[in-house]
């Protein structure tokens, strides 16, 4: 009798197998497209206009519901300025299918490995994405793409990617001035090109605002606190749990849980566990939405770790916040080879002055905690200067990523025609 082995495959290997594919694929799509090309050109003449009839100026790529707010402010930009824009989405249900729009083109092309291969053979003049790792896994640069540019999709730290995350991008767009300094340490002890900086400003920001600025107050408004943590073992629920939620439970003030979006994906018999504990508590609520904004409308004040969400509360809502210090592994992140291993970045430092350290000794004691928080005037001027640093441009920052995809085109256009 014949045994059959099972077959495994480890991660690493099938990435570096499917990068392997890809290259050899993209390698045989670019060869036949330049025979075509050839036969065509030798058909007319010698005479041709644009040969290259797939060729899209200007794309972007989202690579899910959670960055909508990045790039449908970027799209109307271009549906204003009548530029097309090539709109690749990993969201079959993105909101920018039903904008009916002239010159923003959507088209949806899978997720993972599906969408790699249709962004990997891409052709087109300046590409803009969130999507780190570009060069690095199974996303590769395509030879027909004149520029890559990577905008940050919060208003912290760059260099909280994992690995050479933007390390091989042309450019990236900034949300403040002060990222530019680790960005460039990192590509002088790399031996890396520098890449273009740019601060842009902070697309998602500028539309949470409106938005926000849209939600009435409630009426009859009890005290809030959300808690809003990060996710992992380093995490708030995961480290803490029910020594946390059960003493603000009994503080009988309506408390908002929102978990990070990943704990859903990564932590789910954690937080099924947390809600059936806290089934029968008509006080604490679960909050899934995809924007954060209502939860935080609501608030008087916030929990968290190390989570990006303290920033967009403290720019959007100027209240307190509380955090728990909790110690985050920063060996897989590009922090990590920063001076002193990245304990120093700005999100770190600029923590200590905006927010309240919690400590987990204080949990069973929460409620006269949080009652004996003072809203002083140092936290209020430590808040203003924070969000002056990381959220500048306000107001402006689709219309300065569009001001700069135009120009970076139009800027290697020019050279491509100095160069004939």
């Amino acid at each position: 009798m014949t045994s059959i082995l099972p077959l495994y495959i480890d991660p690493g290997t099938g990435s570096m197998l499917f990068s392997i594919f890809i290259g050899a694929a993209a390698t045989l799509f670019f060869l036949g497209k330049a025979a075509i090309l050839k036969l065509k050109l030798f058909l007319s003449g010698g005479k041709s206009g644009r040969q290259d009839t797939s060729f899209t100026p200007y794309a972007v790529y989202n690579e899910g519901k959670q960055y909508q707010n990045v790039f449908l402010p970027v799209c109307e930009a271009f549906e204003e300025r009548k530029l097309p824009l090539a709109y690749y989405t990993s969201d079959e249900n993105d909101p920018v299918f039903s904008k009916n729009y002239e010159y923003v083109k959507p088209e949806f092309i899978g997720e993972g490995n599906r969408a790699f291969v249709r962004l990997n053979m891409l052709s087109a003049g300046v590409v803009l994405m969130t999507t780190p790792g570009l060069q690095v896994y199974q996303m590769k640069r395509s030879k027909n793409v004149k520029h890559y540019a990577h905008i940050l999709h919060a208003a912290s730290d760059a260099t909280m990617y994992r690995l050479f995350g933007i390390d091989f991008f042309d450019s990236v767009l900034l949300s403040g001035d002060y990222q530019k300094k680790d960005i460039r340490y990192l590509e002088k002890e790399r031996g890396i090109p520098e890449k273009e900086l740019v601060t842009v400003g902070c697309p998602y920001l500028d539309v949470l605002k409106k938005k926000m600025d849209a939600i009435p107050n409630e009426e009859n408004h009890p005290f809030t606190v959300l808690v809003s943590p990060s996710w992992g073992p380093s995490a708030l629920l995961s480290k803490y749990g029910e020594s946390l939620l059960t003493p603000l439970v009994e503080t009988g003030w309506r408390i908002i849980v929102r978990p990070h979006p990943q704990s859903k994906k990564s932590e789910g018999e954690m937080l099924d566990s947390l809600t059936k504990k806290y089934a029968d508590s008509k006080n604490l609520e679960w909050d899934y939405e995809r924007d954060n904004i209502y939860s935080m409308k609501k608030a008087d004040i916030m929990i968290s770790d190390f989570s990006g969400i303290i920033y967009d509360y403290t720019f959007l809502c100027d209240k307190p916040v509380m955090y728990v210090n909790a110690e985050l592994n920063l060996k897989p992140y590009d922090a990590w080879f920063l001076p002193n291993n990245g304990k120093d970045i700005w999100q770190f430092s600029v923590l200590k002055k905006i927010g309240i350290e919690l400590k987990s000794e204080q949990f069973e004691d929460i409620k006269n905690v949080i009652q004996g928080i003072s809203d002083n005037k140092a936290l209020a001027e430590a808040r203003a200067s924070a969000k002056a640093e990381a959220w500048q441009h306000q107001g402006e920052a689709c219309e300065n990523i569009a001001d700069f995809m135009v120009a970076t085109l139009k800027d290697i256009e020019e050279k491509t025609t100095e160069e004939k």
